[in-house]
């Protein structure tokens, strides 16, 4: 069965105790895309994940990995899929040579199969130097690489990541970051829930806001970017009597409210091309200026208009 989609998730619903969790959910996730999960603690985020895994049935609605319906087709659907959780599933009183070992035969690989796997995920990892040290010893981002390493045996074209990096160090995080990058580029497929905005940012080839069990908004980084939009533009006039020319011309090639601090004049622009028009304009009326500073839209700022306040 021959599908572009990775993942087609379908009106997804799921309710405790009389509270909606999730409600009637609908994504599609490309094939060799890295596809965000992003939304507050408690948005459904990881619900959503643990349904698309199986790990959770859904009260109604669908979930397909690559065409194949997961309720129908559970155990093919599974055999699709390497899924790392925010906990490391690994045991951590014996060593992640010995880890690896065990699920690789769990996983149906021979003995001389599962040691040379076990080989390739220890160098891949970085885990080569403790590979027979107990994991009891190990950081909280080795025990994260090795919990990566173990969904990653049977080399699977999907990966779902539920909040990869939480608790992690700067440091750790970005290795890991380049882990995701380099998954995708041998060809992997990836999901992640996140509760980073940096990392949506980094990582994500699109993402979608999680709310209240709401999908509230899908699109690249730079699309919901866009939509918030507003460039901030920020410079100082610095001759105090060229100061309302200044802000004159500012709305005159923006339409938007100007605001002026002292000699400080800072405008929203709708679109970054409004920034040339302007500058020519200033520099025509011989008004001179400095410390100016272009700032395009986070998704910070995504994050807060689409969350905050909502019901």
């Amino acid at each position: 069965m021959k599908t572009s989609n990775a993942v087609e998730v379908r009106n997804l619903t799921k309710t405790f105790n009389n509270n909606i969790v999730v409600n009637n959910v609908s994504f599609d996730v490309k094939k060799g895309e890295v596809f965000g999960l992003l939304g507050p603690n408690g948005a459904g985020k990881t619900t959503t994940l643990r349904m698309m895994t199986t790990l959770l049935k859904a009260d109604s609605g669908s979930v397909k990995i690559f065409g194949h319906d997961t309720r129908k087709e559970g155990r093919l659907s599974r055999s699709m899929f390497g899924l790392t959780g925010q906990y490391a599933s690994v045991d951590e009183d014996i060593s992640s040579r010995e880890n690896l070992m065990i699920f690789s035969r769990l996983n149906g690989l021979s003995r001389t199969d599962s040691k040379k796997r076990t080989v390739e995920l220890l160098e891949e990892f970085s885990l080569v130097d403790s590979a027979d040290k107990a994991l009891k010893n190990f950081s909280g981002g080795m025990r994260r690489r090795l919990d990566l390493a173990v969904s990653l045996i049977t080399r699977p074209k999907l990966i779902f990541l539920d909040e990869p990096t939480t608790g992690l160090d700067p440091r750790t995080r970005s290795q890991m970051w380049e882990t995701v990058r380099n998954l995708v580029a041998n060809g992997s497929t990836v999901v992640l829930t996140t509760q980073y905005l940096d990392e949506a940012d980094q990582l994500a080839d699109r993402v979608a806001v999680i709310d209240h069990g709401k999908l509230v908004k899908i699109g690249t980084p730079s699309e919901l970017k866009e939509q918030v939009g507003g460039t901030n533009l920020n410079f100082t006039v610095n001759k105090l009597d060229q100061v309302n020319t200044a802000v004159k011309l500012a709305k005159e090639q923006t339409g938007t409210l100007v605001n002026l601090t002292n000699q400080q004049i800072n405008v929203k622009l709708a679109k970054i091309d409004q920034l040339t028009p302007l500058l020519v304009d200033l520099k025509k009326s011989k008004i001179s200026i400095s410390n100016l500073t272009v700032q395009e839209p986070s998704l910070d700022d995504v994050f807060m208009k689409l969350t905050v306040g909502k019901n």
